[in-house]
């Protein structure tokens, strides 16, 4: 058997039907970028960043795949593109936004890919359903786990689960 990548990744989105943005998505990347093993409930936060917009609902996934890093955020921004997703404008309102969070335990710094995400420690809307799929998982950078990172985050946004996992 071919080795796995596992990878966490964290959807989102505030524009049109949010709930089915988010199922259409992961069905998306399943077909795309390998099984979705792991989803936790859905949450839904006010908008980070650029606050005078509609709330986002997000939610974090674990996927396996035999994609490199590289060929998994090409995928992921075809993904989004098919979507509908248009970069208008930094923390502006989308249909849908897919951040790959964590990569195996790697360490990545490229242009356009920087793994693990440079600011999950800093969004309770990142850190909240990641902690519901993989409080233990430890980011490879800050040596700390995701419910320690959660513990000790300083975002005030108010987090709410909205509906329960598929799993």
């Amino acid at each position: 058997m071919q080795y796995m990548n596992k990878v966490f990744l964290l959807i989102g989105g505030n524009m049109g039907n949010r709930l089915q943005n988010l199922h259409q998505a992961v069905s998306l990347l399943s077909a795309a970028c390998g099984p979705v093993i792991q989803q936790s409930a859905v949450y839904e936060t006010a908008a980070w960043g650029k606050t005078d917009q509609a709330a986002f609902m997000n939610q974090a996934l674990l996927l396996t795949t035999s994609l490199s890093a590289r060929e998994l955020i090409t995928t992921i921004l075809s993904v989004e593109e098919k979507m509908g997703r248009r970069r208008l404008e930094r923390f502006g309102p989308r249909l849908i936004d897919i951040d790959i969070i964590f990569y195996n335990d790697d360490i990545i710094d490229e242009p356009n890919l920087t793994v693990p995400h440079p600011e999950l420690q800093n969004r309770r809307f990142v850190l909240e359903p990641l902690n519901e799929i993989a409080p233990s998982f430890v980011h490879p950078v800050l040596h700390k786990t995701v419910a320690e990172l959660l513990l000790e985050c300083k975002d005030e946004l108010e987090v709410k689960k909205v509906q329960s996992s598929k799993f």
